[in-house]
């Protein structure tokens, strides 16, 4: 048959047309032939917005980072997905939710991938073209590809691109980190810049002299910082780089006085953030330079934004959405006003908290509310302030406000940030926010719900059962995990219209439908005494271990029962360390606080798997068991 001509393309032409098509896709340059935007990320570690003058009046000044803002837009409403580093971390790289992707426990226990057909975000970078480079922290949760960095090392560096080659260029400065706050009593005999008498203590924190000292220390440390990013922009002045490049300057999440990392509260995610914008590239962005936003932007948001100031596709898998590009305007950034954020394990120390900021309201869900805020981890406990704070604890020298971080918390919480800053007053039951409490709950169990979240089964059973693809495992549990979440919020319910759905999940099949109607009960405390008939066979002799140890939890909640030999018992026949460290994390809150029960552990009866895990070493050697 002859071929009709109008539709047949010559081997040789269709070969010649790839091989451009190839060469635009990966080209440095952009449509209009100028080369592509460099672009810089500055970010200090572990402080929030509450610090520094141009964010808040309570901070110091930072004229480094200030001039930034002066051809750049200053986000006010900037947070941390998690309070955390590699938590955060992992949001960021992969611009996605932790609790989607198994990525939001910190320390992992085991790096899992990313979801499929999604790379770490500097990878599509380099492939269209860029150097990267870091320089130099990763602390990702996730297993990293082969073409992420150029460069990721203490002296990586733009300066070793090709000449004219754009870059993706990290600087992160420690400075400001969690330890630097772990000095001794004696270092307190010197003096700091920071004026003790320049800034307000804040109402949950002892008005003590060394949590003052504290607080002036870690303002010089924020000002050394500062000095530091003034460095990364003389080097871009010095190199006639300035013009050309995006600089990003964020917080990694927030600071470290007690309290704040580690916790989902304003402190632990609220952070600084302003990104300069260069002359030569104004026309890439709609925003007006120079400006303020009060627009909502969170970490899962930064990987989309880059891509999209690259001129690079969006993948679909990214949960982020882009804050800077054409057709995003000041009016567009406006109508930005939700953020979510997560915790659980941190360390040794395990809880289950989501929360949600939505205009000046923020609502927090705590899943767990035993487990108390001030429960012991070794590493934060370092730090002086916090042993003081437990040490005012344990002497009932604290008022209200300040000993609410070692009290059982409520299910859930509602603050009006704009009135309340520092999160000390629940509106939850305040009738005259009902309204806005059920809205704001109703949004965050979408979020929940829809990612889905995976912590609603136990870190150990997704080790076991999800760790090979997270995501798919979320997807093909997302019905059952809704379930769960059903069960968990029949504590926000009055015990008499939940407790014949209570009794129900506890005489379920599924093990993971009882886990959470103890749970649940537990929020009840001693108003759920009754539940005991149920909950004490499941303490006895459940399959699953770490039932026996939250059953436990209950009956010594809600009914004054000792914990410790179902506990102990349960501890003994644990042949997973994962496990075991959760099972651990309520041995130690039974320890402590109201509590204060008596554990006398056999470490030779701890199975040798579980004695290996560091994490689960932590919480023996706080037991004086190792």
């Amino acid at each position: 048959m002859k071929r009709d001509m109008k539709y047949f393309i010559d081997p040789v032409k269709m070969g010649l047309l790839f091989l451009i098509f190839i060469y635009s896709f990966f080209s440095c340059e952009r449509p209009d032939k100028r080369p592509l935007p460099n672009i810089v990320w500055i970010t200090s570690e572990d402080n929030s917005k509450h610090y520094m003058s141009l964010f808040d009046e309570n901070g110091v000044p930072t004229p480094n980072i200030e001039s930034l803002a002066r051809n750049g837009v200053m986000f006010t409403r900037a947070f941390s997905n998690a309070p955390v580093c590699s938590v955060a971390r992992s949001a960021i790289i992969s611009g996605c939710y932790g609790p989607r992707t198994f990525s939001q426990y910190h320390r992992r226990l085991a790096l899992v991938p990313l979801p499929d057909s999604l790379q770490m975000f500097p990878h599509y970078l380099r492939r269209a073209g860029y150097y990267t480079t870091n320089n130099s922290k990763e602390d990702y949760n996730f297993i990293k590809g082969d073409e992420v960095w150029d460069e990721s090392s203490k002296e990586a560096t733009w300066r070793n691109r090709q000449p004219g080659q754009p870059f993706f260029h990290i600087s992160n400065f420690t400075t400001t980190h969690e330890s630097r706050l772990h000095f001794k009593e004696e270092d307190m005999q010197k003096p700091t810049k920071t004026p003790l008498d320049a800034f307000e203590v804040q109402p949950n924190h002892p008005k003590t002299d060394l949590f003052r000292y504290t607080n002036a220390y870690y303002r010089d440390k924020i000002q050394e910082m500062d000095q530091q990013v003034g460095e990364v922009i003389a080097r871009l002045k010095e190199d006639n780089l300035l013009d050309d490049t995006f600089i990003f300057y964020y917080g990694d999440h927030g600071g470290v006085l007690p309290g704040s990392k580690g916790y989902i509260y304003e402190t632990g995610l609220h952070v600084p953030m302003i990104v300069h914008i260069p002359k030569n590239y104004q026309d890439l962005v709609d925003v007006t330079p120079g400006t303020q936003s009060e627009g909502f932007v969170s970490f899962v948001d930064l990987a989309p934004t880059v891509l999209n100031l690259a001129g690079i596709e969006i993948p679909d898998a990214i949960d982020g959405v882009p804050f800077l590009g054409k057709g995003i305007d000041d009016a567009a950034l406006a109508k930005r006003d939700v953020a979510y954020s997560y915790a659980d394990r941190f360390d040794e120390k395990y809880d289950l908290v989501r929360g949600v900021r939505k205009g000046k309201y923020k609502y927090l869900r705590n899943y767990l509310p035993y487990n108390a805020d001030g429960l012991r981890n070794n590493y934060r406990y370092i730090q002086l302030a916090y042993r003081e704070w437990l040490d005012l604890h344990d002497q009932r020298a604290l008022n209200e406000v300040e000993d609410a971080f070692f009290q059982f918390k409520a299910p859930e919480a509602l603050y009006d940030i704009e009135a309340d800053p520092f999160e000390t007053k629940n509106l939850a039951n305040d009738p005259e926010y009902l309204v806005t409490l059920k809205e704001m709950r109703k949004e965050l169990n979408g979020w929940v719900k829809g990612m889905p979240d995976l912590s609603f089964y136990p870190e150990f059973h997704l080790l076991q059962n999800a760790a090979e693809n997270p995501t798919l495992y979320g997807q093909r549990q997302k019905a059952q995990i809704s379930k769960y979440v059903d069960i968990a919020d029949l504590s926000l319910m009055p015990f008499e219209s939940a407790k014949a759905q209570l009794i129900s999940a506890l005489k379920s099949s599924d093990p993971w439908e009882r886990y959470w109607a103890i749970n649940a009960a537990t929020s009840f405390r001693s108003e759920a005494s009754s539940l005991a008939e149920y909950i004490e066979p499941i303490g006895r002799g459940d399959e699953v271990l770490i039932n026996r140890t939250v059953a436990a939890v209950f009956l010594a909640v809600a009914n004054q029962q000792s914990p410790v030999g179902i506990m102990t018992a349960a501890l003994y026949d644990c042949q997973d360390a994962a496990e075991a460290l959760l099972m651990l994390n309520s041995i130690v809150l039974m320890g402590s606080f109201e509590y204060d029960y008596s554990f006398n552990l056999d470490i030779d009866r701890i199975q040798p798997a579980v004695k290996e895990e560091p994490q689960v070493q932590r919480r023996l050697e706080y037991l004086g068991v190792m």
